[in-house]
């Protein structure tokens, strides 16, 4: 029988910019995830904005990292995009001002330090709009909670993969 791992922490990081529409997907997302894990102790959520390198921190802190994000991967608005491990830096993250500093180099910066995540996924959705606007388009919104279902998914996926591994 599988048992759940309730132990295992994991860090959920929102990142995005809330000025432009869908950018702001991984922000617009947390409210439910504090909501779904809010009687879990070992669920950390961190809302990152745009901080960049004050990112980095965070980043190597934690063990079992999610990233949630608009993921402008050239599908169809509001595609639910899941990536894990190497496949993350094969995408790069929308800036908004080419004196961003993008995700990509926080995640490079840990791995250079060698203290990036043991394990990290980055889950997002692809954007409808990056024009200015405060509210996500009705596109991305009404996705909000197939966003959510699949963050839920990947941490029960984690803590179900660490309980079979310790049964063999």
């Amino acid at each position: 029988m599988l048992k759940r791992n309730e132990d295992k922490k994991i860090t959920v990081l929102g990142i995005g910019n809330t000025l432009f529409s869908d950018e702001g997907v991984g922000i617009h997302l947390l409210p439910i995830l504090v909501e779904e894990f809010k009687d879990d102790e070992n669920i950390e959520i961190i809302e990152g904005l745009t901080d960049g390198m004050r990112l980095l921190g965070p980043v190597e802190d934690a063990e079992n990292l999610i990233i949630i994000d608009a993921i402008n991967a050239g599908r169809e608005p509001g595609t639910i995009i899941s990536l894990k491990g190497d496949e993350i830096p094969a995408y790069f993250g929308i800036k908004m001002s080419i004196h961003q500093l993008g995700f990509q180099e926080v995640l490079l910066a840990a791995k250079m330090r060698e203290r990036y995540p043991k394990q990290i996924a980055m889950i997002g959705m692809q954007p409808a709009s990056l024009k200015l606007g405060i509210e996500l388009t009705d596109t991305n919104r009404t996705k909000l909670p197939d966003l959510a279902k699949a963050v839920i998914d990947q941490v029960n996926a984690w803590r179900f993969a660490e309980c079979t591994e310790k049964n063999f």
